[in-house]
């Protein structure tokens, strides 16, 4: 008798990553994961899905990678096939002094860009939890 793997549903499985839902399906979108769907439209994930995502917060959040390195990252570990890369860079907080002053305008710059997005993105979750 063949065992199936355990499936999640979008919200148990954020549940036990403790993120957000709306950054399950950003990962999803971004890392290129294909969850599978009822008849209904809902997601479900398995028990190798809950381990990309759980190597996806840790590259991001722990070692501080960005998406674009945490996609290489994947990809080297043969975590899963990935789209095209943009950058590679993991993030570092240690810059020599020369380069940290370059870099205090574009660090600026892309906190902005950073700060429109999450207003944008905290717009669109009000607008979705209206349709729910």
């Amino acid at each position: 008798m063949k065992m199936e793997k355990r499936k999640f549903r979008i919200g148990e499985l954020s549940n036990v990553l403790g993120i957000e839902q709306f950054v399950v399906r950003f990962w999803e979108k971004e890392f290129t994961i294909k969850s599978t769907r009822s008849a209904g439209g809902q997601r479900f994930y398995d028990e190798d899905d809950l381990k990309r995502f759980q190597i996806i917060k840790s590259l991001l959040y722990e070692q501080g990678f960005t998406i674009a390195g945490a996609r290489k990252q994947l990809k080297a570990r043969g975590v899963q096939p990935m789209g095209t890369i943009i950058a590679s860079q993991k993030t570092s907080l240690e810059l020599p002094l020369e380069k940290t002053a370059q870099r205090e305008g574009s660090v600026h710059e892309e906190s902005e860009r950073v700060a429109q997005q999450i207003a944008i993105l905290q717009k669109k979750l009000v607008q979705l939890r209206e349709l729910l």
